[in-house]
C-alpha cells in the first residue's frame, strides 16, 4: 500500500496520487508498506531512489546510512520479543524500515505497517506543530527515535527474565533453567547485532554529514545516538549478568554433584569393613586346629552381626564428628 501526505506549517493534506503529492507545495511524506515490487519501483523512480536501496529494504541487511546527491538513505530495524512455549522461550524478532530523506520529502518503506511509523504519521495527521514546522529530517528522526525506544522495552523484558532465572538457579540446578538462560543469552546476542550497526548509522546523522539533515535537527540525532550508546552498555551489562548466572548454575550443579559423591563415598567406606568381615567368615574353613573356632560356636552368628553393627555405628559417629554427614 502507498499513502501520501503533504504538510506545511499550517496545513495537512492527504493525496491518493504520488505524483501529485510530490509536486505539491510543502513537505511530502510517502509511506510504502506491504507493497509489491512494481509499486516499490514506481515510488523509487519518482523520487530518484536507487534500485539497490530498494533491494536493501526488501532483503535482510545491516542497519546503515548512505548518502546520495538528492537524498539520504537510512535503514533501521525494529525489535520485539516473540513468545515461545514458556515465559523464557522468546526470540528477538525484527522488521526493517527504510527512510529516504530529501530536502522537502520523506519516503518510508517497510514490509508491513509498523507502530513506530504509524504513530508519527498519526501525529502529523493530527497537526502536531513541531512535526509540521521542522521538516522531513525531523520526521525521520521521530521514526528512528521510536525504533530505538523499543530497544529499551525489549532489554527491560530481558532484564526481568534474567532476574527470574537467577531466582530459579538459587533454588537448585535444573536443566530447563540452563536452557532458559541460553535462550536469554541468544536474545542478547541478537540485540547486540542490531545495536552496533544502528549506532554507526545514527552516528552519521548525528554528525550532520548528510546535506538533508539540518543543523537544528542534529542535536536530536545526537540524543538518539546517546541512547544507543546507553543501550550498548546495558546490553553488555546484561550479558555479564547472564554469564554470572550461568557460572552460579554450574557451581551449584558441581556442588550438588559433590554432595552426592560425598554421600556415596561415606556409604562405601562404611560398607568396606563389613565386606571384609563377611569375606573372612565366608571362607568357612573347618576341621583343623587352625580353622575358625566361631563356626562351631552357638552365638557365633549373632556375635559377628553385632560386631558389624558396632563397627558401622562407630564409623557413622566419627563421620558426623568430622562434619562429613
Amino acid at each position: 500500500m502507498i499513502d501520501s501526505i503533504v504538510y506545511t506549517e499550517s496545513t495537512v493534506e492527504t493525496y491518493d496520487d504520488v505524483e501529485a503529492a510530490r509536486d505539491a507545495e510543502g513537505s511530502t511524506w510517502v509511506r510504502v508498506w506491504d507493497a509489491n515490487r512494481t509499486e516499490l519501483d514506481a515510488v523509487a523512480e519518482r523520487f530518484g531512489i536507487h534500485p539497490l536501496s530498494v533491494e536493501d529494504v526488501v532483503h535482510d541487511v545491516r542497519p546503515k546510512t548512505e548518502e546520495f546527491p538528492t537524498h539520504t538513505f537510512v535503514l533501521v530495524k525494529t525489535a520485539h520479543l516473540r513468545s515461545g512455549d514458556t515465559s523464557f522461550e522468546e526470540e528477538v524478532g525484527s522488521e526493517q524500515v527504510g527512510l529516504f530523506v530529501g530536502d522537502d520529502w520523506l519516503v518510508t518503506m517497510s514490509t508491513s505497517t509498523l507502530p513506530e511509523v504509524q504513530s508519527v504519521w498519526d501525529s502529523i495527521d493530527a497537526g502536531n506543530s513541531r512535526l509540521l514546522t521542522l521538516g522531513p529530517d525531523f520526521t525521520a528522526y521521530r521514526v528512528i527515535d521510536g525504533v530505538v525506544d523499543d530497544y529499551f522495552a525489549v532489554l527491560d523484558q530481558i532484564g526481568g527474565m534474567i532476574e527470574d532465572i537467577e531466582t530459579l538457579v538459587l533454588d537448585g540446578p535444573d536443566p530447563d533453567v540452563l536452557e532458559d538462560l541460553n535462550a536469554v543469552r541468544r536474545d542478547l546476542l541478537s540485540i547486540r547485532k542490531l545495536l552496533w550497526p544502528t549506532r554507526e548509522a545514527v552516528g552519521v546523522l548525528a554528525r550532520g554529514d548528510p546535506e538533508q539533515v539540518n543543523e537544528r535537527t542534529e542535536k536530536y540525532y545526537r540524543d538518539v545516538y546517546d541512547h544507543l550508546v546507553q543501550l550498548v552498555d546495558l546490553t553488555e551489562t546484561y550479558r555479564d549478568l547472564a554469564s554470572g548466572t550461568r557460572d552460579i548454575y554450574l557451581n551449584t550443579l558441581s556442588q550438588s554433584t559433590n554432595e552426592v559423591m560425598k554421600t556415596l563415598t561415606v556409604v562405601a567406606t562404611i560398607l568396606l569393613p563389613l565386606t571384609f568381615i563377611v569375606g573372612v567368615y565366608g571362607m568357612n574353613f573347618d576341621g583343623g586346629p587352625f580353622n575358625m573356632p566361631e563356626l562351631g560356636w552357638t552365638l557365633g552368628y549373632p556375635a559377628v552381626m553385632g560386631g558389624m553393627g558396632i563397627v558401622s555405628l562407630v564409623m557413622v559417629l566419627y563421620f558426623r564428628s568430622e562434619g562429613w554427614l
